[in-house]
């Protein structure tokens, strides 16, 4: 059976109402761990363990699904990059609740494979928290924000044409997961650390 097969799986819901918005990296892995016990799991039930009005969470964790060996099984950079497309354009739009197609929620991966893509970072995630706090405010405010979340947009529309090039999604997905972090902390100098990398490939592309 394909890992992200998705005949004979039923979407399950953890809890019927939304969790608590999560303002730390580490408290969004481990919420996905604590889902990632089961046997196989769900893009629906990652997205309801962290909450559907999660927005900054939500974009972050396909980045961060991205830059892990996650990335090596067939096809799941381009299905994190169209969750990464919906996420940023439905911010962009400023909704209040983010909306997936069924048919990404239904898509399943092995919760083992799961928990040791995520366990691998913790640490990461814990050093992350430590160092980041609310800076350069005007930043993550409008309309400043509308330039990472249009970065984030056109990001996760190029990875499923980067999915045959090796290592490249990986790092589209890092450079998502920088600014989906600085939203997520209302760190600006995080976001515009993420932009930095963006500003480099422009630089060339205009020259």
């Amino acid at each position: 059976m394909s890992t992200l097969s998705t005949q004979g799986v039923a979407l399950r819901h953890i809890v019927r109402a939304d969790p608590p918005v999560p303002d730390k990296l580490s408290d969004i892995i481990t919420r996905v761990l604590q889902v990632a016990e089961q046997q196989t799991v769900t893009v629906g039930e990652v997205i309801q363990a962290v909450g559907r009005a999660s927005f900054a969470p939500i974009l972050l964790l396909p980045a961060l699904a991205v830059a892990t060996p996650l990335s090596g099984i067939p096809l799941f950079s381009s299905l994190m990059g169209m969750v990464i497309c919906l996420v940023s354009i439905q911010m962009l739009l400023r909704r209040d609740r983010v909306w997936l197609p069924r048919w990404i929620l239904r898509r399943q991966v092995k919760g083992q494979r799961v928990a040791q893509a995520f366990a691998y970072i913790r640490p990461v995630a814990r050093w992350l928290d430590d160092k980041t706090g609310k800076r350069f405010r005007i930043v993550v405010r409008r309309p400043l924000i509308f330039l990472p979340q249009l970065l984030c947009f056109l990001s996760g529309l190029c990875m499923p044409v980067l999915e045959f090039i090796p290592f490249s999604s990986s790092i589209m997905g890092a450079g998502v997961a920088c600014l989906a972090l600085g939203m997520l902390t209302k760190d600006g100098l995080v976001i515009l650390i993420g932009l930095i990398p963006y500003a480099i490939v422009g630089w060339f592309v205009i020259v």
